[in-house]
């Protein structure tokens, strides 16, 4: 007769059985309690009304999370084909018209059932700030047109406004520190330079800096628990086309009929109006006496004596303050790594001196080489950009390096804490994303609840306790191993 195995008693194949489904239940439970659900977006249009042109800007981000953790990221950009709105003065229902084909694809782009709760934002910057000083009856029927164009989409409309200058900087540094992810994390910011073409910003953190001594350009922001003090300024009128504009001023107060311009290649010359030249608040009190109808525009590619007319529409025989940048304005001490954006990435792009790595004496002696380049030999090496913006590239060139040398105190030194840049993480630098995350709450004051274990670290502790489970359970029937280890005896 064989003696009973305990194994086979009903008892303990009913325990071993329930333990088993116990442990394969718990970490199945885990695994899909906690894996990755199939994610919801939602979405964010801005439009970036510029003195040269207007661009749209769609952003997306997890619908879940949209309170404080979510991470928006461009998915879209469109450029609206024609001037900026701030052009359409004289027929404003031209600047509504001339957004219908972006914002049609910003339509295809967002899923239908999103439209209704997808907020758009117009902002507008240096260009309708000058319309606005100009003729603010025309700037606000150009508002008027635009507002009734975005109504007639399916989106949530949430206003189009005028930025000031301080805005303008300060979204733009906020744009560039949330995409390199250095607000959350609470790492070192970086300052933003920003050039349109109507204004240029400058912003940046100083330890220098407590915003007493010039509280128009100090703001003041908490996010994520850290709180910044930003030293921010705009100045109308100092964007590269303005600048041009202010040098061909300063040129032209006699009113010839003929100039010489270091700013331009050799073998340019071209006959330009006065009445287009001084079209503008920036240079129309500087108009001449009675200067004649036109005047020829000539080259003769000069960048030292280039620099020379850059530097006489900066104002620097006076500061009322411990230090200035130009005409009057303080400036704190440059603190950090710098991000130079917009006209400024495009501008030396082309130019081929993105690379901020290379000595500032060396960007110099190349862009006067490519200045003294006769304009014919520049037509037949770029056939497909426009005559107007490849005759100016070697005066926003210099205009640049001016600007960051002569008007923001960049030295030989500092000026390789510069980088030059068109995306960070796939979204373009610029205001419009910190304009939107402003508007949408969507950083926080303080830093968001995060969980205690991220979804890898969870399930691995879930699973380790079932194993811990299986083996006690294995170790609560010692009791019976002795007599599983008899052989079994014959009678």
């Amino acid at each position: 007769m064989k003696e009973k195995n305990p194994w086979h008693t009903p008892v303990t194949i009913i325990i071993t059985v329930i333990g088993v489904i116990a442990i394969v239940a718990l970490v199945t439970v885990a695994v899909l309690q906690n894996r990755p659900l199939h994610q919801k977006y939602k979405y964010g249009i801005v439009l970036d009304a510029g003195s040269s042109h207007t661009a749209l800007y769609i952003y997306e981000w997890p619908a879940e999370k949209d309170n404080n953790t979510g991470r928006v990221e461009q998915t879209h950009s469109c450029k609206v084909k024609g001037p900026g709105i701030s052009s359409y003065a004289s027929a404003p229902w031209k600047a509504g018209q001339s957004l219908t084909a972006c914002m049609e694809e910003a339509k295809q782009r967002i899923p239908e059932k999103r439209h209704h709760e997808t907020p758009v934002y117009l902002g507008a910057t240096a260009g309708m700030r000058l319309l606005n000083m100009e003729n603010s009856t025309a700037s606000n029927k150009v508002f008027r047109a635009v507002e009734e164009a975005l109504q007639m989409f399916p989106f949530s409309y949430q206003g189009a406004r005028l930025l000031i200058g301080q805005e303008e900087g300060a979204f733009g540094w906020v744009t560039v520190n949330y995409l390199d992810d250095r607000l959350k994390q609470g790492l070192e910011t970086t300052g933003a330079l920003d050039l349109g073409g109507a204004s240029t910003q400058i912003s940046f953190v100083s330890d220098n800096y407590d915003g007493s001594e010039s509280p128009s350009n100090s703001v003041n922001f908490r996010l994520y628990g850290n709180d910044y003090n930003l030293y921010t300024h705009s100045f109308l009128c100092y964007g590269k086309d303005q600048a041009l504009r202010m040098a061909l001023a300063h040129h032209t107060q006699s009113g010839p009929e003929t100039i010489l311009d270091p700013c331009f290649h050799p073998g340019y010359n071209v006959t330009k109006k006065y009445s287009d030249l001084y079209d503008s608040p920036c240079v129309s009190d500087r108009k001449p006496q009675k200067p004649p109808a036109t005047f020829t525009h000539m080259g003769q590619g000069n960048f030292l004596q280039c620099q020379e007319v850059v530097k006489n529409i900066f104002n620097f025989t006076y500061c009322k303050y411990s230090q200035c940048s130009f005409n009057e304005v303080f400036q704190p001490l440059l603190q950090g790594p710098f991000g130079a954006f917009s006209a400024y990435y495009f501008v030396m792009n082309f130019l081929n001196l993105t690379d901020t790595s290379i000595p500032l004496e060396a960007v110099k002696e190349k862009l006067g080489h490519y200045c003294a380049t006769p304009y014919n030999q520049i037509k037949q090496q770029h056939p497909g950009i426009k005559l107007k913006y490849l005759a100016e590239y070697c005066f926003s060139g210099t205009y640049i390096l001016t600007l960051l040398t002569e008007g923001y105190n960049f030295t030989s030194e500092s000026y390789s804490d510069i980088k030059f840049i068109e995306k960070i993480k796939g979204s373009d630098a610029g205001w419009t994303l910190g304009y939107m995350l402003n508007l949408t709450n969507m950083i926080p004051a303080e830093a968001p609840d995060t969980p205690l274990l991220p979804h890898a670290g969870y399930v691995s502790i879930v699973t380790i306790m079932a194993v811990l489970l299986f083996i006690l359970f294995i170790i609560s029937l010692r009791p019976l191993w002795p007599r599983l280890s008899k052989q079994p005896q014959i009678i």
